[in-house]
């Protein structure tokens, strides 16, 4: 409930406002924690509209994600890894990752695997309890493993900038996208987060969802 809730504090909403999006729509949230000496996580875009147009220009962005780390975050207890540059550019790395969260990488079984690899242009970012961190979904990002003792706890809030400046069928598919909150919540809480989410009243078919980004990147007109 506390990543529904947050969709519609004023705060976000102005964080959004600051980056020029007056329309962000909310998508879902999640409270994701990284246990205790548990392993790195692996290289992946969180990105999974590849087919749209749209997802291959600089602005606007199709996704925004919203990191509330709740403990100060370092290498040592899993902070996050990212590559700067990669929501908009190709990368070397992307034709040698499986797709994003498949079993076998969530298994962490092989950490010989490229999506586990330390990349020469990653660049750690290093978290003040409390500090929100923005960050596009096409970005390529990882985590360092947590070798603390410790839980690293982030909620993490997904927002759609301005959907309406995007084509129908990315219109469709963002909709689509949008987590429902939880039938038995209270009628007034439901209605808060439902004002925020990302809808679409059009007749176009939506994108379908493709985790795999094409290499090299399509020109986009």
């Amino acid at each position: 409930s506390a990543a529904f809730s947050g969709a519609s504090e004023p705060a976000a909403q102005a964080a959004l406002r600051s980056l020029g999006f007056s329309e962000a729509r909310f998508s879902s949230g999640y409270i994701i924690s990284k246990p205790a000496k548990s392993p790195r996580l692996f290289w992946h875009y969180d990105w999974a509209g590849w087919d749209a147009p749209e997802s291959f220009t600089v602005r606007p962005t199709p996704q925004l994600f919203f990191m509330y780390y709740l403990v100060n975050t370092t290498p040592h207890n899993g902070c996050l890894r990212v590559v700067p540059g990669s929501h908009v550019g190709d990368n070397d790395l992307i034709p040698l990752l499986d797709e994003a969260h498949a079993p076998e990488l969530r298994a962490a079984e092989n950490m010989d695997r490229p999506a586990f690899s330390d990349r020469p242009d990653e660049v750690n970012v290093c978290i003040t309890a409390g500090d929100l961190l923005i960050g596009d979904s096409r970005l390529l990002h990882a985590s360092h493993a947590n070798e603390s003792d410790e839980r690293r706890t982030v909620i993490t809030l997904w927002f759609h900038p301005d959907p309406q400046t995007f084509g129908g069928r990315l219109q469709a598919f963002c909709a689509n996208m949008a987590a429902q909150p939880p039938k038995d919540w209270p009628a007034d809480a439901r209605e808060k987060v439902s004002e925020v989410l990302c809808r679409y009243d059009g007749d176009e078919e939506a994108w379908p969802w493709n985790r795999h980004r094409p290499f090299p990147a399509p020109v986009v007109e």
